[in-house]
C-alpha cells in the first residue's frame, strides 16, 4: 500500500470495518460463562449485539446445545438465517476451519476427506465471506500466550493443552483451488487468511492464474506458532506488499490484539476483535467481552477522528458480491500491476 502525504488523515481514510469474533470455537462455555452463547437464540442475539455496538462484519462458528462447536451443517444454516433476519446488513463470515460431519448414515459417503470442507460452499442460506487459509501451516495458538491467558480456563487440561499447541492447518494447493473454485461458483467470496508474506504471494499467483477472480480481502493473522509474530516489522513488511485495491484486516491473539488494532486504526487498515482472539482486559484484571472490545474499538477510532462503516459501508468496503471477468480486470481492480504479455504465470497454471 502507498502512504502519501496525507494518508494517516482520518479524512482520506476509509471509515472502519470491524470485524466481530464473538463465538471462540477454542474456548468451552465454562471458560466466560457470561460471554459465550450456546443456544441459537443467544448465538443470533449475540451477532446482533455486536452489530449494535459497532461490528459490520461477523465471524460466524456455531455451538451445540451441549456446548461443543458444531459440525452440523444445518445448525450453520440455521444461525446463518437467523443472523440475516435479525441484522440484515451485517456482512457473514463462516469461519473456514470448519468441517462437518455427516448428520444421517446414508451421508457418510458425501463426507469424505477434503469435501467435508469444501461443503461450506453449499450453505443455505449461503454467507458474504468464507474465510480460506493458503498454504499449510503449524498454528500453535498457545506459542505467545502467557500462562496467565489460559489460568483458570479449559487450556490449562495438559491434553487440551497439547492439541491446541501441536495445531496444523491444512490447505494445499490442490485442495485451495478447488475451494476457491466451489465458493466462487456459489457466489461466496473468498475471505484470505494470511499468515505471513508467503501466504500472500500465494494468493497473488492464484490471482495471476485466474484461480481467484475477485476482490482481495485478506486478514494479516499475527498470532505466532507458524504464523507472523504481532510487532510493526511484521506488519510493516505484510502492508508494503498489499496492493492499494486490497481490503485489509487486522488479527492478533490475547492482548496483543489492541495494539494491533490501534496499529490497524491509524494507518487505514480494518480491524476484528472478540473472544474467540482475546479474553483479557489490558490490565489482565478482568475478562472483556467481544461487545465491550467492540466498544472499545469504536471509542479509539473516533477520538482518532475516523468514523464507523455502517453495514452498507462494510458490504461497499468488501465488494461483496462482485467477481471480475479476467484476470486482467482482477488485476486491475485490486492494483496489481498487470501480467506481462506472455510472461510466466508459474508452472502450476491450469483450470482450477
Amino acid at each position: 500500500m502507498n502512504f502519501l502525504d496525507g494518508s494517516l488523515f482520518p479524512e482520506n481514510q476509509p471509515p472502519l470495518v470491524i470485524t466481530a469474533a464473538p463465538y471462540a470455537p477454542s474456548w468451552v462455555p465454562s471458560d466466560f460463562p457470561e460471554d459465550i452463547p450456546v443456544t441459537m437464540a443467544e448465538q443470533i442475539q449475540k451477532a446482533v449485539d455486536c452489530y449494535n455496538a459497532g461490528a459490520t462484519v461477523l465471524h460466524l462458528h456455531v455451538r451445540e446445545l451441549d456446548g461443543r462447536g458444531s459440525k452440523r451443517l444445518s445448525k450453520f444454516n440455521e444461525l446463518i438465517a437467523g443472523v440475516r433476519q435479525a441484522a440484515p446488513q451485517m456482512v457473514i463470515q463462516v469461519g473456514g476451519s470448519i468441517s462437518f460431519a455427516p448428520e444421517n448414515d446414508g451421508a457418510a459417503a458425501k463426507w469424505l476427506s477434503d469435501d467435508t470442507r469444501h461443503m461450506l460452499a453449499e450453505l443455505d442460506p449461503k454467507p458474504d465471506q468464507v474465510t480460506v487459509t493458503v498454504n499449510t501451516s503449524q498454528m500453535n495458538i498457545l506459542e505467545h500466550m502467557a500462562y496467565e491467558d489460559i489460568a483458570g480456563t479449559s487450556m490449562e487440561d495438559p491434553a487440551v493443552f497439547n492439541a491446541y499447541k501441536e495445531m496444523t492447518v491444512p490447505a494445499q494447493p490442490g485442495w485451495v483451488e478447488e475451494h476457491i473454485r466451489r465458493l466462487s461458483a456459489a457466489g461466496i467470496q473468498s475471505a484470505f487468511q494470511c499468515y505471513n508474506i508467503n501466504s500472500f504471494e500465494s494468493v497473488e499467483r492464484l490471482m495471476r492464474r485466474g484461480v481467484y477472480k475477485g476482490p482481495l480481502c485478506m486478514n494479516w493473522v499475527a498470532i505466532s506458532g507458524g504464523m507472523d509474530a504481532p510487532h510493526l516489522y511484521n506488519l510493516a513488511n505484510f502492508v508494503r506488499a498489499t496492493p492499494d485495491g486490497a481490503v485489509l484486516t487486522v488479527e492478533s491473539s490475547m492482548r496483543n490484539v489492541l495494539p494491533i488494532n490501534m496499529m490497524g486504526i491509524a494507518m487505514g487498515l480494518h480491524v476484528r476483535c472478540g473472544i474467540e482472539d482475546n479474553l483479557w482486559a489490558q490490565d489482565h484484571k478482568s475478562k472483556i467481552s467481544t461487545v465491550r472490545q467492540v466498544e472499545q474499538l469504536v471509542r479509539l477510532s473516533r477520538e482518532f477522528g475516523r468514523e464507523i462503516a455502517t453495514g452498507a459501508q462494510a458490504r461497499q468496503i468488501n465488494r461483496i458480491g462482485v467477481f471480475y471477468d479476467s484476470v486482467e480486470e482482477t488485476l486491475a481492480q485490486n492494483g496489481f500491476a498487470p501480467n506481462p504479455k506472455g510472461g510466466h504465470q508459474g508452472f502450476l497454471r491450469k483450470a482450477a
